[in-house]
């Protein structure tokens, strides 16, 4: 039945057929879930609890118990139905899409014109508002029906359901449901036939599903090793029947009419089921194969006796451990001094391989990762075997390879005399006299060789203690308390305890010089080279202070400048650079003698961060603000460089960043622009046959990287020794300085990439960082000359007092205002120089400037 005739005058309303009808039809969905949940929800537990067995597992009474609250639930469920149920009517409906549209023009629709209706005019007002209101009529949609029932299900009961029948789905069987017919009373399930049910259960290890057998038909089936079968037999005496040939032992028949056969995949065969409704299924074993590893490669040592053993492993399912066995090979031991004798019975030595923390097993490569320095066969040959093992326990093997064990080599040669007797007492107990003997021939003179009378007591107190041990015997743990101490105390004459820097530094280069003699590792020379430079600057920043606190003035310095050796410390790193090159080529004749002429030149020399020929001395502030704005000067040069290539890109055969009519640089011939200058990366005379295959500019994008990288380390240097930790000012120029460095990274990555764009955005960052770690450090240094302000009275008061205009302001070296202090009569005169060459420094960096403006800012800072 339609709501309207075609006769009648309402056509619009037409047009809300389907609206209409789709609304009504959600009241009706509404008004069923709403009274109807109780009872779906109970239907869908009911199901969950059939498809998974659950009353296979419990007794018949506990069945019926819950198969009367069921009915009893049921019943209540149909009662709440009949109550909640109301029919929708399509009135009810119609005035529920009429609400949802404005004005409600369906019930406009619907409306007759009350007067008037002889009136032409207002015939015509009335038309065109029932116009209206069928257009808006004819838009209507329908109006989604509420299936909520949060309120009358407020422990969310029908979710738990859901969620039930979902696993039942995934781990139940719509099969099991049948069996609830056999549990009905009087009913006579085993009369009616015998029945059958099955699984196949493969090992959790592969990773493959269990078969349910009763779905799957007669024919061929693949099944991996050790997959479980089990089989239930219901039905009279010798109606079904089991055979099956792959556990490899034959046919299986019992008279229970219960029967439950468990048996594994052990071969490839044939399960049968003889009977009505039984099957044959062909199996093919799947085997599992035994897992693989293997050696890599050859052992990698790090300075510190760190070994690095790669190796890879696989298996068809996956690795679950392995472990590497080490043992001595004592054919291979070069039998000499303490090793004479028969070495003390010792377990090999197992280690755990480390695997995948997380993602697939099947296959990976890993690196077993240890140190064995204090270990008895450290530096001895031994026989390492790894074996890995499979979720199956099967093993796989690797035939024993021969090595050396890696441990710590010491350089200092009494560091090496302690290991090499502690290696021996390790070998044996018995080798306590001889370790006794020789260590008291070594300690002999100990003021000659011993850097410390510590060390020397130490010594001594081990030789007494292996004397008597020697004459009355030794056990285990003391054995491991000797080795332990004489371990500490080859490491403190390696590394030393020295608080000293001179003597730390003289301890580093002997090192250096003895590792090159003994042919050290590239891990181990760099290592002792880290540790050089480490000690050279501690001895330099103590040689400064020193300096600073004699109170040396100018006329005592330039008296004394002709007898002693000035260095910067630019001189230094480019010596020890220098150093590590020709080691890094074999060249170590070479660098023992470049080492030794260091050795002498720090022995004389003084050392002065100032320019040469400047009377003061610097001091750590001012050194690191000078290499501040060094650096950041040549970031603007290499962000002036990746500019003309940028332009160069897109206009290659004209010149980029030249005004029609600007000057060349000062030393700069037509033609050279953008070319490397001699200390730049490239010496002169080296142009010739190097140009080929460059771009136009004289030097690619990898030799701006090069040179970035370059910056970036040192920019690393001068955070090492930037002044004024623990103060909030320092903190803040540091944190710019690391801003400072991230930016150089990315630029030099940008460069490597040939995104220029990307380069000289992070290079302005990086010189933004600079100037704000510079401004910091220059507040820095500001109160820490407030701080230490000499007094009126003093000598370095009355010094400067004297070197003061009468204004009150210092002067420089030659009579003009000097830049050193602040304005006696103006306290911001320092903060506004500041911000002016701050102002300066921003311009200078922005590349859209012209060229000439940019030099001309570049020489206002160089001058100031």
């Amino acid at each position: 039945m339609t709501l309207f005739t075609s006769d009648d005058p309402k056509r619009g309303l037409d047009k809300i057929r389907w609206p209409l009808r789709l609304t009504w039809a959600g009241m009706w969905a509404e008004t069923l879930v709403q009274s109807l949940w109780p009872l779906l929800t109970l239907t869908l537990l009911v199901a969950a609890g059939l498809m998974l067995g659950l009353h296979d597992l419990v007794s018949l009474s506990v069945v019926y118990g819950v198969a009367v609250v069921v009915l009893a639930g049921a019943l209540a469920g149909l009662v709440y139905a009949f109550r909640q149920i109301r029919v929708p009517k399509r009135i009810e409906a119609l005035a529920r899409l009429d609400a949802s549209l404005p004005g409600r023009p369906i019930q406009a629709l619907m409306d007759e014109q009350a007067i008037g209706a002889d009136d032409a005019a207002s015939s015509a007002v009335w038309k065109a508002h029932q116009n209206r209101m069928a257009e808006r009529a004819a838009k209507a949609q329908a109006v989604p029906a509420d299936l909520r029932v949060s309120r009358r299900d407020p422990f969310a009961l029908r979710y738990v359901a859901v969620l039930f029948f979902a696993i039942a789905l995934v781990f139940g069987s719509v099969w099991r449901v049948g069996s609830v017919a056999g549990l009905a009373p009087g009913a006579d399930a085993l009369a009616s036939g015998p029945v059958w049910e099955g699984w196949a259960e493969p090992p959790r290890y592969t990773g493959r599903p269990t078969l349910y057998l009763s779905d799957l038909p007669d024919g061929p089936v693949n099944l991996p090793s050790g997959t479980l079968i089990t089989l239930r037999l219901y039905g009279e005496v010798g109606a079904l029947s089991v055979t099956e040939t792959v556990s490899g032992s034959g046919v299986v028949e019992d008279e229970d009419p219960a029967l439950v056969l468990d048996f594994k995949v052990n071969q490839s065969g044939e399960i049968g089921i003889d009977g009505p409704g039984g099957r044959t299924w062909n199996v093919t074993m799947l085997p599992d194969a035994a897992p693989d590893v293997e050696i890599t490669g050859d052992p990698e040592v790090e300075a510190l006796g760190e070994m690095r053993l790669p190796f890879a492993a696989r298996d068809d399912y996956g690795v679950e451990a392995g472990e590497a066995r080490i043992s001595l090979d004592l054919a291979s031991v070069d039998r000499r001094y303490g090793l004479t004798i028969d070495p003390d019975q010792r377990p090999e030595l197992v280690v755990p391989l480390p695997m995948p923390i997380a993602g697939d097993r099947t296959e990976f490569e890993e690196n077993l990762i240890d140190d064995f320095s204090k270990h008895p066969w450290a530096n001895l040959p031994v026989l390492v075997s790894l074996n890995v093992l499979d979720a199956s326990e099967q093993q796989g093997t690797t035939a024993q390879t021969e090595m050396t064990l890696p441990g710590r080599r010491f350089f200092d040669p009494l560091a090496a005399v302690v290991i090499e007797q502690r290696r021996d007492i390790l070998w044996s107990k018995a080798n306590a006299s001889r370790l006794a003997q020789i260590l008291k021939a070594v300690a002999y003179r100990p003021d000659d060789i011993f850097r410390s009378a510590t060390s020397a007591l130490r010594l001594r107190k081990q030789i007494d203690r292996l004397e008597v041990l020697a004459s009355y015997g030794m056990t285990d743990d003391v054995q491991t308390d000797i080795a332990e101490d004489l371990w500490d105390l080859a490491i403190e004459l390696e590394e030393g305890v020295l608080a000293d820097s001179l003597e730390r530094m003289r301890r580093a280069q002997e090192r250096l010089t003895e590792a090159m003699r003994n042919g050290a590792s590239d891990e181990e020379i760099a290592e002792l080279m880290d540790e050089l430079r480490r000690a050279t600057d501690e001895y330099m920043r103590q040689l400064q202070q020193q300096q600073a606190q004699e109170g040396q003035d100018g006329e005592q310095q330039q008296g004394q400048q002709g007898e002693t050796m000035q260095m910067t410390q630019d001189d230094l790193q480019r010596m020890m650079d220098r150093i590590q090159e020709l080691m890094e080529q074999g060249r170590m004749a070479e660098a023992e003698q470049a080492l030794r002429e260091l050795q002498e030149m720090m022995e004389n020399m003084r050392v002065t961060q100032g320019q040469p020929g400047q009377g003061g001395q610097q001091s750590p502030g001012q050194q690191a603000m000078e290499g501040l704005a060094d650096t950041l000067r040549e970031q603007q040069e290499l962000s002036d460089q990746a500019f003309r290539d940028l332009q160069d890109q897109f206009n290659p055969d004209g010149q980029q960043g030249q005004q029609p009519g600007q000057e060349q640089g000062e030393g700069e011939q037509p033609g050279q622009q953008g070319q490397n200058q001699p200390g730049q990366g490239q010496q002169p005379g080296q142009n010739d046959g190097q140009n080929e295959g460059q771009t136009q500019q004289g030097q690619g994008q990898g030799s701006i990287a090069d040179r970035q990288q370059a910056l970036r380390d040192e920019l690393r240097r001068q955070e090492g020794r930037l002044p004024g930790g623990g103060t909030p000012e320092g903190d803040a120029a540091r944190g710019a300085l690391d801003r400072a460095g991230r930016a150089m990274d990315n630029a030099e990555e940008a460069l490597r990439q040939n995104d220029m764009s990307d380069a000289i955005d992070n290079q302005s960052q990086a010189m933004e960082a600079l100037r704000e770690g510079m401004r910091a450090l220059g507040d820095a240094m500001a109160q820490e000359q407030q701080q230490n302000e000499p007094g009126q009275g003093t000598a370095d008061g009355d010094r400067r007092a004297e070197s003061q205009d009468p204004l009150g302001r210092d002067q420089g070296a030659n009579g003009a205002q000097g830049s050193e202090g602040d304005l006696a009569l103006d306290d911001d005169a320092y903060g506004r120089a500041r911000e002016l060459l701050d102002e300066i420094r921003r311009r200078s960096g922005e590349a859209a400037r012209p060229e000439v403006e940019r030099d001309y800012l570049n020489r206002l800072l160089d001058r100031f």
